[in-house]
């Protein structure tokens, strides 16, 4: 029988199974922190995710600083404490912008965007998804596209600026018109109608 010089490490086709890294102790918080989230225990996830940001530190772990930058931002922000949780944002969207990583930049925008509508800061909020109804239409995404402009909408009414919502629902009417969503077509063509009353 002649010896052959494949890896006999796995059968069948079946990858061998490699020995499971063992995790960080920040990994370990930021899970521990995730599972407090799980279980509505936001003080104990808060101070596990802060814990994990201080190890990913000093790991220089940038995406696991981020990660932990942006559980904190949200624990922040059900607690309505809206500085906080931007100063978090802050952290993490430095950190995806010297990676160049479009789309977690998006999601940080997103949230900041968040932050300034709970907080009623309705010119920020606006600016932002504004920002955001373009950073969609770039990245091709139709669905980010029409839930920014609904918000935008929204916001729009909340300011008492009905042309300007009235306009965002037409033109989520026109988004689904274009992908042939007659329904959706008409009832947001029917909202911007309600807009302007």
């Amino acid at each position: 029988m002649s010896q052959s010089n494949t890896d006999t490490s796995s059968l069948s086709g079946f990858p061998a199974v490699e020995k499971e890294e063992e995790k960080s102790q920040a990994q370990q918080d930021y899970e521990q922190g995730m599972a407090f989230l799980n279980d509505k225990e936001s003080a104990q996830a808060a101070a596990a995710f802060h814990n994990a940001l201080l190890g990913f530190e000093q790991d220089n772990d940038e995406k696991g600083m981020a990660n932990a930058s942006m559980q904190l931002a949200d624990i922040c922000l059900g607690n309505e404490n809206y500085e906080q949780a931007l100063k978090h944002c802050a952290s993490a969207e430095a950190i995806c912008a010297s990676s160049k990583d479009t789309f977690s930049l998006i999601c940080i925008k997103e949230k900041k965007a968040k932050i300034y509508s709970q907080w009623s800061k309705y010119s920020e909020a606006i600016k932002l998804y504004i920002e955001l109804v373009d950073d969609y239409n770039k990245t091709r995404n139709p669905q980010g596209t029409v839930n920014s402009l609904e918000t935008l909408a929204e916001l729009y009414l909340q300011i008492n600026d009905k042309e300007k919502a009235a306009d965002s629902y037409n033109t989520i009417a026109n988004i689904h018109k274009s992908f042939k969503h007659v329904t959706y077509f008409h009832r947001y063509e029917k909202k911007a109608a309600e807009a302007l009353k």
